[in-house]
C-alpha cells in the first residue's frame, strides 16, 4: 500500500528498522533542544504529513526503548492519526522517569504503525448476550 507523504523537515523519512518492523521510526524536527522535566508532557513537531486512505489510520506509539530506559510515553497511550486528518504529526511526550530527559533533533521519539479499521453501525438494544465472562472483567480470573 502506499501512503502520500509531505516531509518538511530535512531528516529522512520514517523508516521500518528492521524486515518484520510493523511501527516505522517518527523522528524530533525541533530547532533547539527540549528539556522534558520528570511528569512534564511536552508536544514534539516531526514535519510530517499523510494522507491515508479510507479506513486506514495512523497509530502512534512510545518506543520502549525509551519507556524503560528514561519512563518516556505518550500521555494519550496511543495517539490516532485519522485518515482526513492532513496537519503536521506531533508527539505528545511526558516523562515518568526521575530525571530531565532532552530530545535532540533528529532523535527517535515514536513510532507509526498504519492499521485498517473497521467503522460500525451502533443500534440500542435493552439486554445483551450473556457469556460464561459475562462482566467480570479487570483481573476476575485470579491471574496475575
Amino acid at each position: 500500500m502506499k501512503v502520500k507523504i509531505i516531509n518538511n523537515s530535512s531528516l529522512d523519512l520514517p523508516q521500518y528498522k528492521t524486515e518484520g518492523s510493523a511501527g516505522l521510526d517518527l523522528h524530533a524536527n525541533n530547532d533547539k533542544k527540549i528539556i522534558v522535566k520528570p511528569m512534564e508532557r511536552v508536544l514534539v513537531p516531526t514535519g510530517l504529513h499523510i494522507e491515508l486512505p479510507q479506513g486506514y489510520e495512523a497509530q502512534i506509539r512510545a518506543r520502549s526503548g525509551l519507556a524503560i530506559k528514561y519512563g518516556i510515553s505518550l500521555v494519550n497511550g496511543i495517539g490516532t492519526i485519522d485518515c482526513d486528518y492532513r496537519g503536521e504529526i506531533k508527539i505528545i511526550l511526558i516523562n515518568l522517569g526521575n530525571e530531565d530527559f532532552i530530545i535532540e533533533r533528529g532523535d527517535r521519539i515514536a513510532q507509526m504503525v498504519i492499521m485498517k479499521y473497521e467503522r460500525v453501525n451502533l443500534f440500542e438494544v435493552e439486554v445483551l448476550e450473556d457469556t460464561q465472562r459475562g462482566q467480570g472483567g479487570f483481573g476476575h480470573t485470579g491471574n496475575k
